[in-house]
């Protein structure tokens, strides 16, 4: 029980902030040290960083900033970056202000978008802001949930641009997971919107627990004996079992050779097939790396469901969901089985019973009433909606799951699994990152449920667990900026301030930031630079005259020089080749060094190798047969003679060796077989040199030439020329980061100024389209509107050409030719790849790299679909995932809106009005955010 005077501090504390103090009676848990310290910061007037594990509550930040809006009569928009975390975070503040004051804006969805409280996409709300929207008025706070989403490549840059262009009144809540350069971010967040105050939690609400599985058999990756000073150290146990495994395959891979395989693993001969193990070693392998049913067993048997099981695969993720079914796994209860059934049925209702069966509906059903489900880009929407949901109300016990439900999406588990430590990035197979790891085991321990949580990592051959423990262990995260100007940036920024103004603020973001202050480091660097050269020029000081002047005269003798002897080397070498593609078999010649050296015989004059020229096979005069090497010829050589080589002649066999040997000896026996003299009169051809001649004049005639100090003066002055050198290399350094962002951004302009788009600070009315076309083929679609080459499509061939400027191939290298509609959409498409090309050459002159190729490979969904065609034709017909399908549909559906939108009034905007319509029905008309 407290004190009096305890009782009267948090009286007075609570006083100093009453909202905080109301805040806190809506929740039945006390607030953590940190999110206290960031709500107070955010109720007495400061912006807030908060960087925190996942899963330790920091979003409790972000719906303080909501109750600050509506108890001051202001707005707030709370931000993410993808539309799921939008409707869950819309669910959850609709649960909690009720559905008048919540509403809902992500380009699939507009739900009460006046609201005081509106959830967003970030892009939507980058959107508003340049186009000057109304919504505006009032707003007081913004929250950007996961805001280190700004390291993103592709989409990063949306969340600098917000931060930038957000009115000064407002106050900005970043929300971000554990980033070890957290400080560095509050810092530019500081310089950019004002008083910020950081907030860095590294400490996980759960414990969390690692492991690795082999086989059947759960060990702890940690030792206890570990100490804070060293660290943690790794469990023994699983060091035997890593060294038990290298030997089995090692043992394997000689065996295998042993009995006829290839270095590879293929065999040379026999029964068994190419690249297969040897039995005992599969036998051995299956041990060791644990099978998916087996894994969930475990769990289940020792209470360590719910679990996430991350399979870098898609089809990985639907297999293991098939092996759980095929396995009889069952994992709910009979009451939880039928709310599975309830709630799905509630919320597919709507969707056609054709579309159900081409969606797989019912077997997805069945694993969902087991209690097994996958997650995944592939799958339609709703259905990762209702595998949300059960998983979050404790319905579904096991979600195999790609890395995307790591994105934010609030679906904590007891356990997460990872099935392999190498994913696919795009482009090739990479490893896990440390910062990958944490974000997706982060998501294990429950807050209020779990007392502790696990994170497991299953046994694959070769794993290596010092990688692991060095994954698990590893607090170093930097985040770093992806910014970057676009076209559609620079139009929007120059019609509001003009270019002056946009380079100032372009050079306020976080990526010049980070530049400025790696030129910091640099510029201390060059500075000390410059004070040691004042100190060695003084060094070099000569009462005689300028040394520095004489040791530049060394110096560019001293290059001459070397330049001559270096060509008259390659002259040499030149010609030793040459020397080498004359000879022939019988050719005695005298080898004129290396190991070698000496009389020998051609037996092969070796022209196979073109990359380093003639290797003569020989025989020497003491029975060595060698094949020779460029080095052995510095020098040109000739035959000095020939003798027969026998046709039949074996080098292998000693005795042939012996009598060619003994022949060749007496055959040149008046032969002198010395190598020749390399007189290639080396110095006096350098000293022939007219520039030679002429420096060695002006050095002997410049009076520090006899000064008896000259050579310590030399030694200073090489000194001093040395760290010159490294002193404009660092000023090199200096200048290619100060300004890149303006400088990026000047390019950019200079691109639209050649196209028409910007005419000095005036945006053109071309200029003014490109403004409203956010899609990154922005300057494509605009040349496309200017080229008027859409007008006169019909809705579907319309459809068809827009979604070369949104569709990217999963992986274009495997795909083969697209299927292509016929009639005026071939031409239409065919042009749009004519403008980017166009377009690419001029940003290779103007050295910016913006437009990718435009993609044909959704040309043919888009058209099926807007032609009326069912689900279950355009997925037959194209080869596409079902959720893939929606995806590219539904990003379609914003460039159609868009396109409508910059097209003005003319027939383009009536066609893609009927378009967007076309588009919008059946499985992509569905998206609800009912809870």
């Amino acid at each position: 029980m407290s004190t009096p005077a305890q009782q009267y501090a948090r009286f007075r504390a609570n006083q100093k902030v009453p909202a905080l103090t109301e805040f806190r009676g809506l929740y039945d848990f006390e607030l953590d040290d940190f999110q206290s310290q960031a709500c107070i910061a955010l109720e007495n007037g400061d912006g807030v960083l908060v960087a925190a594990p996942t899963g330790s509550g920091k979003t409790i930040v972000g719906e303080f900033a909501v109750h600050l809006a509506l108890r001051t009569g202001r707005k707030c928009f709370y931000t993410t970056p993808i539309k799921a975390l939008s409707n869950q975070k819309f669910h959850d503040l609709v649960r909690r202000y009720g559905p008048e004051q919540v509403g809902l804006l992500t380009g699939d969805n507009t739900i009460n978008g006046e609201a005081p409280v509106v959830v967003m996409t970030t892009e939507v709300l980058r959107n508003m802001l340049y186009a000057g929207s109304s919504t505006l008025a009032g707003l007081g706070y913004v929250v950007m949930d996961e805001v280190h989403y700004l390291a993103d490549r592709f989409r990063g840059a949306v969340w600098e641009e917000v931060i930038i262009h957000l009115p000064e009144s407002v106050a900005v809540v970043s929300l971000s997971a554990t980033v070890s350069n957290a400080e560095e971010f509050g810092d530019w967040l500081s310089t950019v919107r004002g008083a910020t105050t950081t907030i860095v939690e590294e400490r996980r609400p759960v414990p969390l627990f690692q492991h690795v599985m082999v086989g059947r058999r759960m060990y702890d990756l940690f030792a206890d004996d570990g100490t804070p000073e060293a660290g943690p150290r790794v469990n023994t146990q699983l060091l035997h079992v890593a060294r038990d495994d290298w030997r089995a395959r090692r043992t394997n891979d000689y065996r295998g050779r042993r009995n006829g395989q290839n270095r590879h693993g293929g065999r040379q001969g026999g029964r068994q097939g190419p690249g297969q193990a040897k039995p005992g070693y599969q036998r051995r392998s299956r041990a060791f790396t644990p099978q998916r049913v087996d894994v969930v067993d475990r769990l289940d048997a020792d209470g360590l469901l719910p679990a996430i099981v991350f399979i870098f695969s898609r089809a990985g993720c639907d297999a293991a969901v098939v092996q759980c079914l095929h396995g009889n796994l069952r994992l709910t209860s009979q009451d939880e089985r039928a709310e599975i059934r309830r709630y799905v049925t509630s919320r597919t209702s709507d969707l056609p019973e054709e579309d159900l069966h081409v969606l797989g509906f019912h077997d997805w059903a069945d694993g969902l009433e087991r209690g097994v489900a996958s997650h995944h880009a592939g799958l339609l929407p709703t259905f990762k909606e209702i595998v949300e949901t059960l998983f979050s109300r404790g319905l579904l016990k096991v979600v195999f799951a790609t890395e995307t439900l790591a994105l934010g999406i609030n679906m904590p588990a007891r356990s997460v699994v990872l099935e392999k430590l190498t994913k696919w990035n795009g482009e090739t197979h990479a490893d896990v990152t440390p910062g990958e790891y944490t974000q997706l085991t982060g998501r294990a321990g429950r807050r209020g449920i779990d007392v502790e949580g696990h994170a497991v990592v299953l046994w694959q051959p070769g794993l290596e667990p010092g990688s692991v423990a060095g994954l698990a262990s590893t607090r170093t995260y930097p985040l770093r900026s992806s910014f970057k100007p676009s076209y559609n940036m620079a139009v929007n920024l120059v019609r509001q301030v003009g270019r002056a103004r946009s380079r100032e603020l372009l050079e306020s973001s976080f990526a010049q930031f980070q530049a400025d202050k790696a030129v910091v480091g640099l510029a201390r660097q060059l500075r000390k630079s410059e004070d040691a050269l004042d100190g060695y020029r003084e060094a070099a000081t000569c009462h005689l005259g300028d040394f520095m002047e004489y040791a530049d005269l060394r110096r560019r003798l001293t290059d001459r020089e070397r330049t001559l002897s270096k060509r008259r080397k390659a002259d040499r070498r030149e010609d030793a080749a040459r020397s080498l593609e004359d000879l022939r078999i019988g050719d005695v010649i005298a080898v004129p060094a290396g190991k070698w050296a000496g009389l020998a015989v051609v037996l092969d004059p070796g022209f196979g190798s073109e990359r380093d020229g003639p290797r003569p096979f020989v025989l020497t005069a003491d029975r060595q047969a060698r094949r020779l090497s460029p080095v052995d010829f510095p020098a040109p050589v000739e035959a000095l003679t020939r003798m027969r080589v026998p046709r039949n002649f074996n080098a292998r066999n000693p005795a042939q060796r012996r009598d060619l040997a003994s022949t060749l000896r007496n055959k040149a026996g008046h032969i002198d077989v010395r190598p020749p003299r390399r007189n290639d009169r080396g110095p006096a051809g350098i000293a022939e040199d007219p520039e030679v001649a002429r420096l060695r004049t002006q050095l002997r005639g410049h009076p520090c030439h006899g000064c008896d100090e000259r050579e310590d003066h030399a030694r200073w002055a090489e000194r001093y020329v040395k760290l010159e050198r490294e002193a404009h290399s660092l000023q090199r350094r200096i200048e290619q980061r100060t300004n890149t962002i303006a400088r990026q951004f000047d390019r950019v302009c200079e691109v639209l100024g050649a196209l028409g788009y910007l005419d000095g600070d005036r945006v053109t009315t071309d200029g003014e389209r490109l403004m409203r076309v956010y899609t990154e083929m922005d300057l494509v679609a605009a040349e496309c509107l200017r080229r008027r080459i859409w007008e006169g499509l019909d809705p579907a061939e319309l459809a068809a050409a827009l979604s070369a400027l949104v569709f990217e191939a999963r992986r274009p290298d495997d795909a083969g030719p697209p299927r292509m509609p016929v009639g005026p959409i071939r031409e239409a498409l065919g042009e749009t790849v004519a403008i980017w090309a166009d377009l690419d050459a001029l940003e290779r002159e103007h050295r910016v790299d913006f437009l990718r190729e435009p993609d044909l490979g959704f040309a043919w969904a888009a058209f099926r679909w807007a032609n009326g065609a069912s689900l279950d034709e355009v997925l037959a017909e194209t080869d596409l995932a079902a959720g893939d399908f929606v995806r590219w549909i539904k990003q379609l559906l914003d460039l159609t809106d868009q396109i409508a939108d910059a097209a003005g009034n003319s027939p383009l905007r009536q066609a893609a009005r009927h378009t967007a319509g076309a588009l919008r029905r059946g499985v992509v008309a569905y998206s609800s955010v009912a809870s």
